[in-house]
């Protein structure tokens, strides 16, 4: 069966993940995470690319993307901050070759539903994986951005969801909190994972029609349900 082509749309929220080459370590020092983390704040802004949330993993990168309306800006900065690490990795090895999968995953957003369920879905991630107890313990993801104000948190895009939460940035952070504490449904994880895997939408079966009308084709494997909302306090 051919594979389907990747679906790119000006202005929504992309997930993203790209994996070492062969599940290969991409990240063994702490000073491989800070270049990375920062030729993602200098180049998002060079190819017009939000970013919404981040965790970089041993041997993958989640990301929270959104291209403007040139949407060629979300394959161009995956290529520059893969070509980077690569570089990077290469020359301190002295090893020439790939670090990366050639083909990077992705899914476009519902962002009403779902940019927030991505956004604490991306950040549990060591969680999950038992690498740490909380997601505020890891240092290599955009929750403690989020969760704190730190003074070098300024290039993170703001998402509507987010700001929507409160009025003021500390009753943001609160609620958000309060979200990411929440219980998880593992159907909710389905959906996010399996959207990814398959390179489908993660959203509603209304936000699926939406989007078929705008590709002009049919994209199968929609999911189900809808993320719990944040508690109204």
């Amino acid at each position: 069966m051919p594979r389907m082509g990747r679906i790119v749309l000006p202005n929504y929220p992309h997930h993203v993940v790209q994996r070492g080459h062969n599940r290969q370590v991409v990240f063994a020092t702490e000073q491989d995470y800070q270049r990375y983390i920062a030729d993602l704040r200098e180049l998002k802004d060079a190819f017009g690319v939000k970013v919404y949330a981040y965790c970089l993993m041993t041997n993958h990168v989640h990301l929270l993307l959104a291209p403007g309306e040139a949407i060629a800006g979300l394959g161009q900065l995956m290529k520059a901050l893969a070509a980077r690490a690569t570089r990077y990795r290469n020359r301190l090895e002295g090893r020439t070759g790939t670090l990366w999968e050639s083909r990077y995953k992705s899914s476009v957003v519902e962002s009403d539903a779902y940019l927030l369920a991505c956004c604490r879905y991306i950040e549990l991630n060591p969680v999950r994986a038992r690498m740490v107890a909380e997601a505020g313990d890891y240092p290599w993801s955009s929750y403690q951005m989020r969760a704190t104000d730190q003074a070098n948190s300024d290039w993170l895009d703001i998402d509507p969801c987010f700001i929507a939460l409160g009025d003021t940035p500390e009753r943001r952070r609160v609620r958000y909190m309060e979200f990411m504490r929440q219980a998880v449904t593992s159907s909710e994880i389905e959906l996010i994972r399996t959207a990814l895997q398959r390179g489908q939408l993660t959203g509603s079966t209304r936000f699926v029609d939406e989007i078929e009308r705008i590709q002009g084709q049919r994209i199968e494997l929609r999911g189900q349900g809808r993320p719990r909302k944040v508690s109204e306090k």
